[in-house]
């Protein structure tokens, strides 16, 4: 069911229209970048089988479903109906029923107080319009010790995935990845301000712990080009680009990724952080 309450009405708009589709679409494509961040993830969560988890920014689920081959069961949570529907297609064909998923706004659904022991986000708590207000709700949904655990970027130039946006930049105009955000992809890929939004939203034993770990781009430099100027953000930002220059940009962002072609195919490295907290027992 979804709850009509969104705090953050643009991030609705878009992963509801065409840059949810190209996630649901494309699941397998997102997997393998995201995927190698599972295992040290769930490590950090330390899920037992009798835990409640929820996943933040859910997707496609794939991280929901792991979780639950462990804890008691767990439940999903994010904007986006056609990545949800994708995420209970393969909960079905995975033949779990412990998994449930929920289209909502994680910032102010109101979760039961105190009905989780673990809250998990692949990447799906950069960007909250209001992080402390949001951690907040999600804290109140866990019970007095419960653990918080989630994975986000560093910052964008320590990612081999700048090298493509450099090449493709110097042909179309993208936006400043360096610029500071308050909400974005590295909103918090400074640990300080991580460490301030969580301590202010009520967690403790908080953590940020460098993670690097392999991203598969495609099958070859041809094939990751296309994925990435059929991505929502990409697609967005060259919507007024003169077409040859477009074109230029593909042969920039091709010449770039023929660097990192293996026999597994195009590899690049990602570094992010690996964030942990407690919801004090005082709660």
């Amino acid at each position: 069911m979804a709850d009509n309450r969104i705090a953050n009405t643009h991030q609705s708009e878009a992963w509801n229209g065409y840059e949810g589709r190209h996630w649901a679409d494309h699941q397998s494509r997102y997997d393998a970048l995201n995927d190698p961040t599972n295992a040290p993830l769930l490590s950090a969560a330390r899920i037992r089988d009798t835990d409640g988890v929820l996943d933040i920014g859910c997707g496609n689920g794939h991280l929901t479903r792991l979780a639950a081959r462990t804890a008691d069961h767990a439940v999903g949570v994010d904007l986006s109906a056609p990545m949800l529907e994708r995420a209970r297609a393969s909960t079905a064909a995975d033949r779990l029923t412990n998994v449930s998923y929920l289209q909502a706004d994680a910032q102010v659904h109101p979760f039961e107080p105190a009905s989780f022991d673990v809250a998990l986000s692949r990447f799906g708590i950069m960007f909250f319009a209001d992080p402390i207000a949001a951690f907040a709700n999600i804290g109140r949904a866990l019970r007095p010790g419960g653990r918080l655990a989630f994975v986000c970027p560093q910052p964008f130039d320590r990612l081999d995935q700048s090298v493509i946006f450099a090449a493709v930049a110097e042909h179309v105009t993208l936006p400043d990845f360096s610029e500071k955000t308050e909400t974005g992809p590295t909103a918090f890929a400074d640990p300080a301000r991580t460490r301030h939004v969580l301590g202010e939203a009520g967690y403790d034993a908080i953590t940020v712990t460098p993670l690097e770990v392999p991203q598969g781009w495609g099958t070859d430099a041809t094939d990751a080009t296309e994925f990435l100027f059929g991505w929502g953000p990409m697609r967005h930002w060259l919507r007024d680009a003169a077409p040859e220059d477009v074109d230029s940009a593909r042969q920039a962002a091709t010449d770039a990724f023929r660097t990192y072609e293996t026999k597994e195919g195009v590899r690049l490295t990602a570094h992010y952080w690996l964030v942990t907290a407690t919801w004090p027992e005082r709660a």
